[in-house]
């Protein structure tokens, strides 16, 4: 797995720190489950775009006997 771009590591800080936070008081609001989920997509779909294979392997098929 090729390592993540400077957009790809700021998506996932984001996503993985918290939505909202106060001082004093100790607020925190974490992301919601969904936005979690949407950015853990786009960043697997993003890396399958840049993968080398693309998800297809192409292979010639003889059958046996053949010659």
């Amino acid at each position: 797995m090729p390592d993540p771009t400077p957009l790809e590591q700021t998506i996932a800080d984001n996503a993985a720190g918290p939505k909202k936070a106060q001082g004093d008081a100790g607020s925190v609001e974490q992301h919601s489950l969904q936005d979690q989920i949407a950015a853990d997509r786009y960043l697997a779909a993003r890396r399958a775009v840049l993968a080398k294979g693309k998800g297809l392997r192409l292979s010639k098929l003889v059958p046996p006997g053949a010659v």
